[in-house]
């Protein structure tokens, strides 16, 4: 039972401290404590340390007098103070209760679940109520909920890592961000033994045989892997990537040819069924484009002494009666000329794969640096910083995502440090490089679109929400609906109508700084300036949290699967793109490929970010208390019930399919962005 405490002048209470359950959550260290109340602020009562020491999972009791006054208690001040000739080491509180007596059943609980060190000073903690900031009935309140967010403002600011790009938060390194904002991620152990002994090769594969020895050894154990390097070569595997693979986000229904594709109906009539033409084909609905127009004249890397290229291509398929989506021709460039072919499925077997491995190496790039790290990492680190700086810990909306979006400050202050930095993996093994990353990146943020972060609407606008074979489009979709029903229900909790939302002053603020702040102010990305409607705000925050846990698991969590086979989708190609037809045969493909100490070395790397933390929490379970009980603990049950849902329903489907797509079963998304 909670209630406001009234505090006359001689009352006694019982104030119970307890240190959370964590193994490292306790401290040498003592605590000071205070009481604050509507008319004053008792002194502060040190914890005696040799009494009561804060070991983990510790609870101790200590008795309050005050000498006058306080009136209706609201705060309570926590101060951590090192011990003389003791580590001076952190301590995670996690809560505290007060009782004006011993026996009294009645208690205000102040939750804590933080860490809390000797440099913070003083850390106030108010009761477990949730509100909004026009819900404030004491000025008191209402001060402390303003001086939390200033607080907040002057540690955690917008940054420009790349102009031009989605902005992130100013944090020099991981020790800036402080104990709350990071995490110690529980990976598995990789087992990278044969992939080790290449650094000093950066030759390429000698043959097709050479790569086949290296496979057997480092993709023995991945199905997936498996059955990608007995498919890679067919038209029909190359088409199933294009919608399940680890980039499902650029392929698109066209009604129309870009005029920059030289391909004519006369070219794929052999493709079509007897009788039909390219115009008509897509005006059923059957014709699908891949256009990598956003790589056009980017400056190709450098790998191992050796030239890299890039080409833009343009990448036609055709959806057949046998419920195929296979490639029928493919430019290489952007601009139509004679040195620049259409390659045909008629072309030899050579040019025809050739061709192919063009375009998944164009795809690699952009899912690496636009599908994965800018509409994942970078758009996530946005929201978050925008929620630590403009929604005080006790809005709802702040409670309902920070379990998907804290981890994205740590992983990305990491990642800029690491990968996209000199001698990184970008800088050393990718065929776009550092500086043809920046200028993806800035490309990548100007092709952004509100309606292609939202699943519905990008589905239906590429035209593969009702492809029978599209099963990222059909667990997209489920994983996305049963998201929107779990928020809608949240969002009841708190915004009896349109006009709660217009009048939320702190939601107002959160949303126009995702808009100025971190997508640059840019009107043609889409993103809201405002709310005006709970649907607005209920669908936005629907997209935080899919691309925060779903989206990001079908992009990161595939890489290996489809990469482990080099010559599936290579990083790189060391030989210029053929400029015409019929110079090479299959036995000169793998000299395309790049070096093989520059291949282990992206390997390696996914090889880390392809698997799921042994304690990682599926979408939708929490850890944290304030999902526990009541109408969230409600909330979230009925959620979970649905994705298990799902989640059968998907397992019962991959039974009948020769490759299961496992990536958005919800009990394999993690509910954040951690890795």
């Amino acid at each position: 039972m909670q209630r406001n405490l009234m505090m006359s002048q001689m009352d006694k209470f019982h104030v119970t401290i307890r240190t959370s359950i964590l193994p490292l959550s306790g401290t040498y260290g003592s605590v000071w404590i205070s009481l604050v109340g509507t008319l004053c602020e008792t002194p502060p009562v040190k914890v005696n340390p040799e009494q009561h020491r804060l070991l983990p999972s510790s609870v101790h009791t200590i008795v309050i007098t005050p000498t006058k006054e306080v009136g209706k208690l609201v705060l309570l001040k926590l101060r951590l103070e090192a011990q003389p000739g003791f580590p001076d080491m952190k301590w995670h509180c996690q809560d505290v209760e007060v009782r004006q007596c011993c026996e009294d059943p009645n208690v205000d609980i102040f939750p804590c679940h933080k860490w809390i060190q000797s440099a913070d000073g003083c850390v106030e903690l108010r009761n477990d109520g949730v509100c909004l900031r026009k819900e404030e009935t004491l000025a008191i309140l209402t001060a402390h909920r303003e001086k939390a967010l200033k607080n907040k403002q002057q540690y955690i600011r917008f940054t420009t890592f790349i102009d031009g790009v989605v902005r992130c938060v100013d944090m020099p390194s991981l020790a800036a961000l402080g104990p709350n904002l990071t995490h110690i991620r529980q990976s598995p152990v990789n087992n990278m033994h044969y992939l080790e002994g290449f650094t000093e090769r950066g030759t390429s594969w000698n043959s097709l045989q050479e790569l086949e020895t290296f496979f057997l050894f480092n993709g023995r154990e991945n199905t997936v892997a498996k059955y990608i390097q007995a498919h890679w070569k067919e038209d029909a595997f190359f088409g199933y990537q294009c919608l399940n693979g680890s980039n499902p986000l650029c392929v698109k229904q066209i009604r129309s040819l870009p005029p920059n594709f030289a391909v004519s109906s006369k070219m794929v009539r052999s493709f079509l069924p007897e009788g039909s033409s390219l115009k008509r084909e897509m005006e059923k609905g059957r014709v699908y484009l891949l256009d990598y127009e956003i790589l056009d004249k980017l400056p190709a890397n450098t790998v191992n002494g050796k030239q890299t290229y890039l080409t833009a291509p343009l990448c036609l398929l055709y959806y057949n009666q046998n419920e195929e989506l296979k490639p029928i021709a493919i430019q290489l460039q952007q601009v139509r000329g004679a040195e620049n072919p259409v390659f045909l499925p008629s072309d030899s077997t050579a040019d025809w794969l050739l061709a192919k491995m063009w375009v998944r190496n164009s795809d690699f790039v952009v899912h690496q640096v636009v599908s994965h790290l800018l509409r994942t990492h970078f758009v996530g680190e946005v929201f978050c910083t925008a929620t630590l700086r403009q929604l005080p810990e006790i809005h709802p909306l702040y409670q309902l995502l920070m379990p998907n979006i804290q981890t994205t400050l740590q992983i990305n202050i990491h990642g800029r440090a690491t990968l996209l930095a000199k001698d990184g993996v970008f800088d050393k093994s990718i065929s776009c490089g550092l500086d043809a990353a920046k200028l993806l990146f800035v490309r990548g943020t100007q092709h952004l679109r509100y309606s292609s972060m939202c699943v519905p609407d990008d589905l239906r606008f590429r035209g593969v929400d009702t492809l029978p074979i599209c099963y990222y489009a059909q667990d997209a979709n489920r994983v996305w609906d049963a998201l929107h029903r779990f928020v809608e229900g949240w969002s009841s909790l708190y915004y009896c109508n349109d006009e709660d939302v217009q009048q939320d002053c702190e939601l107002q603020n959160w949303i126009r700084e995702i808009f100025m702040e971190g997508f640059l102010g840019l009107s043609q990305i889409g993103i809201p300036q405002s709310f005006q409607t709970i649907a607005e705000m209920c669908k936005f925050v629907t997209m935080v949290v899919f691309t925060c846990s779903a989206l990001h698991s079908a992009v990161n969590f595939s890489q290996l699967d489809y990469n482990l086979w080099i010559p599936n989708t290579p990083a790189a190609l060391v030989r210029p793109p053929p400029q015409t037809k019929g110079l090479i045969t299959e036995d000169e493909l793998v000299s395309f490929l790049p070096g093989v100490n520059s291949s282990c070395h992206i390997l390696r790397i996914l090889s880390i970010l392809s698997q799921h933390a042994i304690d990682y929490l599926p979408l939708c379970h929490y850890k944290e208390w304030y999902f526990r009980s009541g109408a969230i603990l409600r909330l979230v049950e009925k959620v979970q019930k649905e994705l298990k849902k799902i989640a059968r329903d998907i397992a019962k489907r991959n039974k009948q399919l020769e490759l299961p797509y496992t990536y958005l079963s919800p009990d394999n998304i993690e509910n954040n962005l951690a890795i």
